[in-house]
């Protein structure tokens, strides 16, 4: 997206700190301009940049004197002031299992507002959740229309009507139909709208209070920048914004000038969309966001996402033989299936320290996905003894591999070379005792970190260990694993390969 060349820029003037042979105030002030700078360009409003400069620069005051890492202050400092900003003091509504939440959509004419809507819808019923959606827009030709086809492509029943002109009336008789259905999430679209519009803007009111919502969510277009603002502030007068979702931040320089906007609806940010497909809609969550942004990842979120689609006590097969060095073509085929279910790639990739959040582009994203599916095709023309590695894949097998996956034999030898490369790195894993039977990587990461280095710099191939950002970033990434709550527990599933200090499984 446009804002990660924010990310790049906010970046460029901190690591000049660290080659800085001295750290003082003249140059603080030289890298707190080029930050300036950057975040004018990238729209955000002027007021909160002043004041991100001067808490940066008390905290450096604060502790000019004192024998610390003045880049990671500086750092930290800038993390917290640009967290701030986006942060609301008002916690975000939360749905309820099992019981109706009822949630109203508003926002500007063209904002995405409806096929937000069914992000949203299909974001919740990913997760098992009852969801249906209503159009109570009557205003726009064709927007009935529209929220029937999205809704049809993701499988989640609609209301709405063709004849009828009363959107009070529809909101009204589609919440009650689903609510006497028991669903638990009921999605309402409302007419897009703007401030000068005042007939809208009562519609918009009588809605509400026909359907008395659990839930209204602010659909914001980041693409109109600080125009956001007035516009935030004159649906907040009109109803009860209780959160804010931002669209189309895949492709608009302006984008930051919304996100300083949402300020004006005192509300918080529950999610950004940053792409036209149903699943391109990501949680929002201040902190995360920043540090992806900056290239400082979150190791957190990673480990959720990997946490959601891999459940280890399923794999202790996988495990055992990952630990033994063993991975087949049928292990990769599970890897890559998880890896599909992960969402969007570039999320999971901005998620490692290191990696930046624009990884993929839009379009390499899209070829790497469309390559995985691939290659899970030719594994899928494959037999049981070649996937588990029995079957001698000679030419002839290839050729028959290819022509039933409808793939060219180039393809099929570059998911062999794949397999190899893969089989490889896990066999040298296996030989530096990582997942042997001492087990505990991470005590043994605090007793011996240099020796620790120098196994794993052995086992990483040296293309993949530059992407993560260097032997130091992986270190880091493995201590800020260490900290993590669960991880023991996820350890612990995968065979004994870690666990609390004493408690490592014994053989």
């Amino acid at each position: 997206m446009v804002l990660a060349e924010l990310g790049k820029s906010i970046n460029a003037a901190l690591q000049k700190l660290s080659k800085a042979p001295v750290v003082d105030e003249a140059l603080v002030d030289q890298i707190l301009g080029e930050i300036a700078m950057a975040l004018l360009k990238a729209d955000v409003n002027a007021k909160f940049i002043k004041k991100l400069r001067e808490d940066v620069k008390m905290e450096f005051k604060l502790c000019e004197e004192e024998n610390i890492n003045h880049q990671k202050l500086i750092q930290k400092a800038v993390v917290d002031g640009l967290t701030r900003m986006l942060e609301s003091d008002r916690k975000p509504f939360q749905p309820k299992k099992g019981k109706q939440n009822v949630i109203m959509f508003v926002g500007l004419q063209g904002s995405g507002k409806t096929t937000t809507c069914t992000k949203y819808a299909y974001y919740y019923q990913k997760k098992g959740w009852k969801v249906a959606l209503v159009c109570a827009d009557t205003f726009r030709a064709g927007a009935f229309d529209q929220l029937k086809q999205n809704a049809t492509k993701v499988r989640v029943p609609f209301y709405g009507s063709y004849t009828e002109a009363d959107p009070v009336q529809i909101a009204q008789e589609g919440v009650n139909v689903f609510k006497k259905e028991a669903f638990e999430i009921i999605i309402v679209d409302t007419s897009g709208r703007h401030k000068q519009e005042n007939d809208l803007f009562e519609e918009m009111k009588q809605v509400e209070a026909a359907v008395k919502p659990d839930d209204i969510v602010f659909v914001m277009d980041s693409s109109i920048g600080q125009a956001c603002f007035d516009q935030a502030l004159a649906f907040k007068k009109a109803v009860n914004v209780g959160s804010v979702i931002i669209t189309k931040l895949d492709g608009h320089a302006k984008g930051g000038g919304a996100l300083s906007a949402v300020a004006a609806t005192e509300s918080p940010i529950v999610f950004i969309g940053e792409g036209e497909h149903f699943d391109d809609l990501e949680s929002f969550e201040a902190s995360s966001f920043v540090r992806r942004l900056l290239g400082l990842g979150d190791i957190n979120k990673l480990f959720q996402s990997v946490k959601d689609v891999v459940n280890m006590r399923d794999q202790p097969q996988l495990i055992q033989k990952l630990k033994e060095g063993k991975f087949s073509i049928r292990d990769l085929q599970t890897q890559f299936n998880s890896v599909l279910k992960l969402g969007s790639l570039n999320q999971f990739m901005s998620a490692i320290p290191g990696m930046g959040s624009s990884v993929l582009s839009k379009g390499n994203e899209k070829e790497s996905i469309k390559r995985i599916q691939r290659f899970l095709c030719i594994m899928n023309s494959m037999t049981a003894d070649e996937l588990d590695g029995e079957g001698n894949l000679n030419f002839c097998r290839i050729v028959r591999i290819a022509k039933g996956s409808g793939t060219s034999i180039e393809e099929v030898h570059i998911l062999l070379d794949e397999h190899k490369k893969l089989s490889k790195v896990v066999g040298n894993l296996a030989k530096t005792n990582l997942g042997g039977k001492r087990g505990n990587e991470f005590e043994q990461l605090k007793r011996n970190p240099q020796q620790m280095m120098q196994k794993m710099k052995g086992a990483i191939d040296p293309s993949m260990l530059q992407k993560l950002g260097g032997m130091d970033n992986v270190m880091n990434m493995m201590k800020q694993m260490g900290q993590m709550d669960g991880i023991q527990d996820l350890m612990k599933q995968m065979g004994g390969m870690g666990g609390m200090p004493g408690k490592a499984k014994r053989r």
